[in-house]
């Protein structure tokens, strides 16, 4: 089998996870996009070890053992970072990327507390001493 044809799927899977990770909102379907990524690293790992080994006659399988390496950190990962998400899903209601974002930041569209919101209420001395303070 030509190398080509890993290497093109494993693009294929890569750039599908690296979408899933850009465009997802849920922070499980982030992590299980990051691990459709490292598969995609994995499968480039063990058919460059196949195809090295049967070039150079070489029986050390370097890439395979890196591939193991690798699952063993992923199952890490992945382990303690769905217990984040589920902890934090208990403390907040939500796993939304975006409205963890906006929640731990404070500035909401939402928010009461916020600066424009308060600006809007505050009389014309109060703007005028919060304008000097910021110059």
């Amino acid at each position: 089998m030509h190398l080509a044809y890993p290497a093109v799927l494993s693009a294929l899977l890569f750039c599908t996870g690296l979408y899933g990770v850009l465009a997802r909102r849920n922070a499980i379907l982030v992590l299980m996009s990051v691990e459709l990524m490292l598969n995609a690293v994995n499968l480039n790992l063990v058919a460059f070890d196949v195809w090295l080994s049967m070039a150079a006659e070489e029986t050390l399988h370097s890439g395979q053992a890196l591939t193991l390496f690798t699952i063993a950190i992923a199952a890490a990962e992945i382990g303690i970072g769905l217990a984040i998400v589920l902890a934090v899903h208990r403390n907040r209601g939500t796993a939304d990327i975006d409205k963890l974002r906006d929640s731990a930041e404070g500035h909401g569209p939402d928010d009461p507390d916020s600066d424009d919101a308060a600006s809007d209420q505050a009389g014309p001395t109060e703007k005028a001493e919060k304008a000097e303070a910021t110059a």
